[in-house]
């Protein structure tokens, strides 16, 4: 999945990702919420009370982080750093889809 998001991370030359007409068909943003899902629960005490809720408008898809009250400040970080940086990762990987996808985290 990972490989498939982040390609140049990996190793893959810029001869080959030059040569690439467009994204492979098989990286949705399934994916994405996959990536969030996987780094978010790394970060919790709660795993199985967090969830990420998908909501679709036209071309902007919004994947929204509903956890326990005590993991939100885990989940944003020291002044909003560690949102941050799951923002700018997810906006990175939906550029290369040509998608735009934010992150929120919910009350």
């Amino acid at each position: 999945m990972f490989k498939r998001l982040f390609g140049f991370l990996f190793g893959e030359n810029k001869a080959a990702s030059a040569s690439r007409a467009e994204i492979p068909a098989n990286v949705e943003a399934g994916d994405l919420q996959g990536f969030v899902e996987f780094v978010v629960k790394s970060l919790v005490d709660h795993p199985e009370e967090m969830e990420i809720i998908p909501e679709q408008d036209g071309e902007h898809c919004a994947l929204r982080i509903r956890c326990h009250k005590d993991d939100r400040g885990k989940i944003i970080g020291k002044r909003g750093k560690t949102i941050t940086a799951i923002r700018a990762l997810v906006s990175g990987a939906a550029g290369r889809q040509h998608k735009r996808v934010s992150v929120d985290v919910l009350d």
